[in-house]
């Protein structure tokens, strides 16, 4: 396992090298200049040319782009020849539009993020790994029937539409939920944790709807070709219960594709969940990413990029661990 875990790691600090190596790549040589960006809206050819020199640009790439990288591993000197400022470690450079670190920009941002994700991941695996399985055991019955009727239902439910029909009913109708405050990013906050909940149950529900609607149908495939294997039959041929059949065997077998699509899903949601922080106007890392984009701030534009990748990479390292944790033959591969 060690090895294993060794190997993993390796190729997670590969990854993310290659990722931003690309993703540096891909804004310096875009179509967007950063130098007239980051000089603001009256640029003339010599503020121009003082900001490419602030920025560093005036150097090779390659010694841009392992400047850049060392901001990962300490602080660094930014900003014009003789007016420097030290960035401290981690040291992913200055918006151009506030001017303030990135990495402070990004601390802002995250907590929104993870309030987000996680009561959604925990609200759409209950019920759509709860609810396939109870189709599973109902297969050809009319809960069956109902439970994939309402799963496809939610497949065809974009988040822009279950989100817009969330507020429509109970925030402008109904008046139950109140619109989403950027004021609350953490059930630890002034607020209270009861403030915090009624903030993000919308966002939750709108995520929840298509994401278990998916696992809804996954789980509960799988656990039908999961109950006809032969290792089933035999449990029950040694006169098992049925509740130990179903979770004690059945369960364990047949949930691993779903370790996958969360392991994923959770990678890609920590990312920043875009369109559900946009609809609900939650400053996160996707409605952050979003704006820095619009407006041209390339280095939160990057380093949001760059997070999010780190984000889903780790999710597959996690992935790979579980499944090695669980059946050994993965180790070896």
């Amino acid at each position: 396992m060690f090895e294993f875990l060794v190997r993993r790691t390796l190729a997670l600090v590969a990854l993310l090298v290659v990722v931003s190596f690309i993703t540096f790549a891909l804004f310096q040589f875009g179509p967007a200049d950063p130098a007239a960006a980051a000089c603001g809206q009256e640029c003339t050819p010599d503020r121009i040319a003082q900001a490419r020199v602030a920025l560093g640009m005036d150097k090779p790439f390659f010694e841009q782009y392992f400047t850049y990288l060392s901001g990962f591993f300490g602080g660094r000197m930014i900003g014009a020849p003789g007016a420097e400022q030290l960035c401290a470690w981690p040291c992913l450079g200055k918006s151009f539009q506030t001017n303030e670190n990135v990495t402070d920009v990004i601390a802002r941002a995250l907590p929104y993020t993870i309030s987000i994700s996680i009561g959604a991941i925990v609200l759409w695996t209950v019920v759509g790994v709860g609810f396939g399985l109870l189709a599973a055991l109902r297969k050809g019955k009319a809960t069956d029937k109902i439970i994939v009727g309402a799963a496809s239902i939610g497949v065809s439910l974009p988040i822009p539409v279950s989100g817009l029909m969330l507020l429509l009913v109970f925030v402008s109708t109904l008046h139950w939920l109140p619109f989403t405050s950027n004021q609350i990013s953490s059930p630890f906050g002034p607020a209270g944790p009861g403030a915090w909940f009624a903030n993000y149950l919308l966002p939750w529900v709108a995520l929840a709807i298509l994401f278990s609607a998916q696992y809804i149908r996954i789980t509960r495939n799988n656990m039908i070709e999961t109950f006809g294997e032969d290792f089933m039959r035999t449990a029950r041929a040694k006169g098992l219960g049925r509740r130990e059949i179903t979770f004690r065997h059945g369960v364990r077998a047949g949930i691993t594709p779903i370790v996958t699509m969360l392991g994923l899903d959770i990678g890609v949601l920590l990312g920043g969940a875009v369109l559900t922080e946009q609809i609900f106007s939650v400053p996160g890392l996707g409605f952050t990413a979003v704006r820095a984009a619009t407006s041209g701030d390339l280095p939160v534009t990057m380093a949001i990029t760059m997070l999010a990748a780190f984000f889903i990479i780790t999710a597959n390292v996690i992935v790979d661990v579980a499944y090695a944790s669980v059946d050994p033959r993965v180790r070896v591969s």
